[in-house]
């Protein structure tokens, strides 16, 4: 009898045990998960802002008046959540663009990740 007792107290007390240990991964694990997704948004920006860059220097280097202008082509070629900034020079034979995008955060409590910049250069077609 004193066994069963001494057994039943000892359940009694590790119940729930299995829920605490359970909340406490589930945690860790939407952190690691929210963590991989933030990587991904940091790599779209990235991607984002070299297609912008291109975008803008091919705009630039056709020298074409009834064109796109680089500013419209940055517009079309990023996606305008990022909210793309470009800016850049037509020099002597080539057109550089650089666009900087703010890398947005999906982790909360952590708002900056910081920018994502590149820089791209075309040839001029027609020279002057």
């Amino acid at each position: 009898m004193r066994l069963r007792t001494r057994i039943r107290t000892r359940r009694d007390r590790d119940r729930g045990q299995v829920a605490l240990e359970y909340i406490g991964f589930v945690a860790i694990l939407l952190l690691v998960g929210l963590a991989a997704i933030q990587l991904g948004v940091a790599a779209y920006a990235a991607n984002q802002a070299g297609t912008g860059a291109r975008a803008a220097a091919r705009a630039a280097s056709l020298d074409d008046p009834a064109g796109v202008s680089p500013q419209a082509a940055v517009a079309a070629a990023v996606s305008g959540w990022l909210h793309p900034k470009p800016e850049g020079s037509v020099g002597a034979g080539q057109a550089t663009y650089t666009v900087t995008v703010e890398i947005p955060s999906v982790i909360p409590g952590i708002s900056d990740f910081g920018t994502a910049t590149r820089t791209s250069t075309m040839p001029k077609l027609h020279q002057d």
